[in-house]
């Protein structure tokens, strides 16, 4: 009863990956490979690890040189591998909701699939932007680099679709003096906005410019990957010194990591002046095969999690703005220990903090589970970010969500069993959880 109280509901999409110019350009999709393998690590990276290339998988190849029907049968052939995982769920779900195949994935079906898919995606009611209807998509956000123009969420405004399309602002590249290519960034972010990146003012406004571009298109929030969260808060003329050795070379590693810790205070205080956001995705080590990093690039299967202390590691920060109600902090973790022992009792004190959802590695039924009751009895439900579904497949997100609801609805179904609370408020949390939290926290 409580999960088909919410099945249906909108869903709210706050951040994610999907590619901007599926839905301004609004073109078919090129084939199934393209569609459900090629783009998603959690599918590649099941199959990499038992020995594909990941050169047979799409993956870094342009797609003309593609063999997408021989790239579908490699996962039709292995489908046993993802038994027990949430990606197989996912998929089965796209199959049979989307879809309409009712016949099991595998070597022997292959083909058949491949071809049902291929001839739906080219009907018009399988492109982008009918797709992002028909799953009754409220908000879709996503992930944007600071120096990006935005003109595929302005194409897509123009044409006055009900879906709300919006960007999120993500400033590693211009904000992390580690970060490859920083200092070429800084210097086209201070061509972007005629400000002086070499002082710490004009730093700060060409920041503050940007972040004012992004809320023009309807950004609500930033998005900060770090990998061990530390913050840490400098007066200007030590901030100063850092950045006048980052930029000419001389900064050793602790030099510039300070800096980028005092960067993600300096983040948080512009997220009380402009309202934005600020998500604070912690503790995923990019990369970890340089191999494949050099060869294919980020985002292929590599980031792994890492054990973080946000008590410690956000201190400085929260000192600074966590009192204030106004500001606005999602805190995200991989560290699946912190959620009981660190987070929810940081989320259930600090007026700024949320609790984002179970994440990445955590986005599975039993995780979901697992999450919810580790979080509750010290944050309650009024202190989480509800759910997001972080993907970068598009018919993924569906099926993500409709997994969040029925973690949801299991989960309150044993609450109000214990006599923990009656039917009315479970059903009440219920639609907080779906779609209520997440509109919320991020200011939708």
């Amino acid at each position: 009863m409580l999960y088909e109280s919410i099945r249906n509901l909108p869903i709210v999409s706050p951040h994610g990956h999907t590619v901007p110019e599926w839905f301004s350009e609004n073109k078919r999709f090129n084939d199934p490979a393209d569609l459900l393998i090629v783009p998603d690590h959690y599918v590649f990276r099941m199959l990499y690890s038992q020995g594909i290339p990941l050169e047979e998988l799409g993956v870094g190849v342009d797609p003309a040189d593609r063999d997408p029907r021989a790239i579908f049968r490699h996962l039709a052939d292995r489908w046993y591998l993802f038994l027990g995982t949430p990606t197989r769920g996912w998929i089965e779900h796209t199959l049979r909701e989307i879809f309409e195949i009712a016949e099991p994935l595998g070597p022997d079906t292959a083909d058949a699939i491949y071809d049902r898919i291929d001839a739906a995606l080219a009907q018009p009611e399988f492109r982008p932007v009918a797709l992002m209807e028909r799953f009754g998509i409220e908000v879709l956000a996503t992930t944007d680099a600071a120096l990006d123009d935005l003109s595929p969420h302005a194409a897509f405004a123009d044409r006055g679709h009900s879906t709300r399309f919006i960007p999120t602002f993500r400033p590693d590249a211009v904000l992390d003096p580690r970060a490859k290519g920083w200092a070429t960034a800084m210097g086209r972010l201070g061509e972007m906005t005629s400000e002086d990146c070499a002082t710490m003012n004009g730093w700060r406004a060409a920041l503050a410019a940007r972040r004012q571009h992004f809320i023009a298109y309807g950004a609500t929030a930033t998005d900060h990957a770090i990998e061990r969260l530390e913050t840490e808060w400098l007066e200007d003329s030590a901030a100063q010194t850092l950045l006048d050795q980052c930029l000419t070379g001389r900064a050793d590693e602790p030099a510039r990591r300070r800096l980028y810790n005092h960067m993600l205070i300096e983040m948080a205080q512009m997220s009380v002046e402009d309202g934005l956001v600020m998500q604070l995705h912690a503790g995923s080590a990019r990369g970890t095969n340089q191999s494949v990093s050099e060869r294919f690039g980020p985002d292929t299967g590599a980031d792994m999690p890492v054990a973080q202390d946000w008590v410690r590691g956000a201190d400085a920060l929260l000192n600074r703005v966590g009192n204030n109600p106004d500001a606005a902090i999602i805190a995200f973790t991989l560290d699946e220990g912190l959620f009981s022992r660190e987070l929810a009792p940081m989320a259930g004190h600090w007026p700024a903090l949320r609790l984002g959802p179970p994440w990445w590695f955590l986005d599975s039924p039993n995780a979901i589970r697992r999450y919810l009751d580790a979080v509750v009895e010290t944050a309650g439900y009024w202190n989480l970010a509800g759910f997001n579904d972080d993907t970068r497949a598009l018919m993924s997100i569906p099926a993500r969500h409709d997994m969040w609801r029925r973690a949801v609805a299991s989960h309150l179904d044993d609450q109000v069993a214990a006599g923990k609370f009656g039917t009315k408020d479970a059903e009440q949390v219920a639609e907080w959880l779906a779609v209520g939290a997440a509109r919320a926290a991020y200011r939708l």
